[in-house]
């Protein structure tokens, strides 16, 4: 059986990265792996710690290995451990001795690395407004350094969707 296609959105906070992975896996009947990070967050009784991200960055690498053991042939994961090390490196100053290793072994067929031109809405876990597209930088260095397939989507609405399947059919045709 041939592997299944990943594709990865990442990208800054509130750059639709959640809402366009739901669209489009909806769309295209893909396995989506939805964003673990928000929803942990927002269960804590207090700030995350080192411990808490290292815990959803573990969570996301199993998510992805059974998504790529399951009998989908297109898997859509709305944010990825790339973003995870970028999150570890500018809180923490420091990562996990696996996760730079596990990150450069994965198959990803491409990464759609969202612009943040859109307008900043808060909803209590989000961070850093100022610092979108210092954090959008530094997810293109990270793509690059791993010389991994991506594309900027940009735009508003359905603008960006379409944008996005187009880089995505260019991929699973």
């Amino acid at each position: 059986m041939e592997r299944s296609k990943v594709i990865v959105f990442t990208g800054p906070e509130c750059a639709a990265k959640s809402t366009v992975s739901k669209e489009i896996s909806e769309e295209l009947d893909a396995m989506l792996i939805p964003e673990y990070a928000r929803a942990y967050i927002e269960a804590l009784s207090s700030p995350y710690t080192y411990e808490d991200v290292e815990a959803i960055a573990i969570r996301q690498r199993d998510q992805f290995e059974q998504a790529l053991n399951s009998k989908h042939s297109l898997v859509i994961c709305d944010t990825f451990l790339i973003i995870t090390k970028v999150w570890f490196q500018e809180v923490f100053g420091r990562m996990p001795d696996w996760l730079h290793a596990y990150i450069q072994s994965c198959k990803i067929d491409l990464h759609l690395l969202c612009y943040p031109d859109l307008d900043w809405v808060q909803d209590g876990v989000r961070e850093n407004e100022d610092k979108r597209l210092y954090l959008f930088e530094c997810y293109k260095n990270e793509l690059e350094n791993y010389n991994f397939a991506y594309e900027i989507v940009r735009g508003q609405g359905i603008e960006r969707i379409n944008q996005a399947k187009d880089h995505i059919n260019q991929i699973v045709k």
